[in-house]
């Protein structure tokens, strides 16, 4: 719990980072670019390379290009039509997404999800019902992509860990998730990125140094880590706590003339969302036929 607890406060500050400073400014993908890189000169370093069975690491790279790889680019872009207030709201979702996959891997069809996730549209129509425009609706979608990608890396690491068991500290095994993470954003980059929109101020260099060492590196690390220690419905709570932690410090150091009355009854029907699939999740494991 520790792990995540701190990882909560790190993600929460983060977001309103890179949407105070990053987001208009840089280069989407050269930000996400570089979060990678500099977590990989952490941990790579760090990996064992031998006497670790292929399918971890398969499944390590894997988990780090949908985990940090696809799930960044999309959080980043984004933020393009997006403020961070709603960014943070979306993510509340993350917990809808872990149901869907685990029922898929289970094999079942579980109705309360889809109820959920008409309820969490409206929730975000709510939020932006003056404005709903082509790009918003961009945003949110992209957030959604986000939010699956995210959980299913968790979901997967979690069950990878669990199948292929080791002696060796989480850190030694830990460099091969960067490495996906790069097979995805490097080639993002190349294709995409626009070079000469670069930082141009140390701030923003110092911004993206902060996101690389401590929320890309220690940050993925630990929640990953603290991921493994917690079961299903804790770990559930712990995706969402960033979300009040970060609109808090968003609203009172940077956004204070947000319409706090929709986002706070957006939230509320976001939030009933996720309680519907919970509630879900609670009858399917009490059905005597589950």
């Amino acid at each position: 719990m520790g792990y995540l607890l701190v990882v909560t406060l790190i993600q929460a500050f983060s977001f309103s980072l890179i949407g105070e400073y990053l987001a208009g400014h840089v280069d989407s993908y050269f930000a996400v670019l570089v979060r990678v890189l500099l977590a990989g000169l952490i941990f790579i370093p760090l990996t064992r390379w031998r006497s670790v069975e292929p399918a971890f690491m398969r499944g390590m790279l894997v988990i780090g290009a949908l985990q940090f790889g696809v799930t960044y680019v999309c959080l980043y872009l984004s933020f393009r039509v997006l403020t961070v207030p709603e960014v943070l709201l979306f993510t509340i979702l993350t917990p809808l997404h872990v149901t869907l996959i685990e029922d898929a891997l289970n094999r079942r069809f579980n109705p309360w999800a889809l109820v959920a996730a008409l309820v969490a549209v409206s929730g975000a129509a709510v939020i932006r019902f003056d404005q709903i425009t082509p790009h918003f609706l961009m945003g949110f979608l992209l957030l959604q992509l986000a939010n699956f990608t995210y959980a299913a890396g968790q979901v997967m690491y979690k069950h990878l860990v669990a199948r292929y068991p080791s002696d060796q500290p989480h850190f030694r095994r830990f460099g091969y998730f960067y490495l996906g993470a790069l097979l995805v954003v490097l080639p993002a980059f190349l294709l995409f990125g626009k070079a000469d929109f670069l930082p141009q101020a140390s701030l923003q260099w110092g911004v993206l140094v902060f996101l690389g060492v401590v929320s890309t590196a220690l940050g993925m690390y630990w929640w990953n880590k603290g991921a493994c220690l917690v079961n299903g419905g804790t770990l559930a709570v712990m995706n969402n706590l960033h979300v009040p932690v970060g609109l808090l410090l968003n609203l009172l150091i940077w956004n204070q003339h947000e319409p706090l009355g929709r986002l706070a009854l957006g939230g509320l029907v976001i939030l009933a969302a996720v309680w519907i699939s919970r509630l879900g999740v609670r009858q399917a494991v009490s059905s005597p036929l589950s």
